[in-house]
């Protein structure tokens, strides 16, 4: 049987840092909600199989009526966790037993890419785990609790982390089952390298933005032509 490339993709966050009352995931660009943007870039790639949408308990109908609206075929959705490493583990425990390569996404990256996937999958089955970014443009300080600047870091070795990330989906699997705190964990890579895994970079693209402030959604907004 041939192994299957899968996507999770997580929109069960409350945005706090958006503000107002609807989950950013839900806000609008044009006409449609960002989740629509996002998870549309997944469904038109023909190397992902299945995707799984993770979302709050509160938002679980609506999404299952977007699903409806937009004639998703590759989409189950299941509810999310506490915190965010809960959702991603609720995505993964939801894939097909047979798949071998995973992506986790962010619900509120709307402008990835078919070349942004398709780079990802390619780079995953070679190694077994990849993150998209991009290198930082502007210098980078070290600043302590107090405000003091203690060090300035090299901007050659920066980059700024994107999603998808892609992963052989056992070793995924292994390396969450494996981490005994999440406090200080950010990303999946995060979560790999605590397990000891090494994390392979791709190229991304700086319109790849994640929506998580308004300014963000002016921004986005202005791009919507492009999606």
């Amino acid at each position: 049987m041939q192994k299957k490339c899968g996507a999770v993709i997580v929109a069960a966050g409350s945005g706090k840092r958006m503000g107002g009352n609807i989950s950013k995931q839900f806000l609008s660009i044009g006409e449609k909600p960002i989740i629509v943007h996002t998870v549309g870039k997944f469904e038109k790639v023909r190397e992902i199989d299945e995707i799984i949408v993770v979302t709050s308990l509160l938002y679980m109908k609506y999404v299952q009526d977007l699903k409806k609206e937009f004639g998703w075929k590759k989409v189950t959705i299941v509810e999310g966790g506490k915190e965010r490493y809960n959702s991603v583990l609720n995505g993964l425990y939801a894939l097909s037993k047979d798949t071998e390569t995973v992506l986790i996404h962010d619900g509120v990256r709307p402008f990835v890419t078919e070349k942004n996937i398709l780079d990802v999958i390619e780079k995953t089955q070679q190694t077994g785990a990849c993150i998209l970014a991009v290198p930082v443009k502007d210098t980078i300080k070290a600043v302590d609790e107090n405000g003091i600047v203690r060090g300035t870091p090299d901007r050659n070795t920066l980059w700024s982390v994107q999603t998808p990330q892609g992963f052989k989906f056992d070793l995924l699997k292994k390396a969450y089952e494996s981490v005994e705190n999440f406090e200080a964990v950010t990303d999946d890579a995060m979560v790999m390298e605590k397990a000891g895994y090494s994390v392979a970079v791709v190229m991304g693209s700086y319109q790849n933005i994640k929506i998580t402030t308004p300014e963000d959604l002016t921004i986005g907004t202005a791009m919507e032509i492009e999606i």
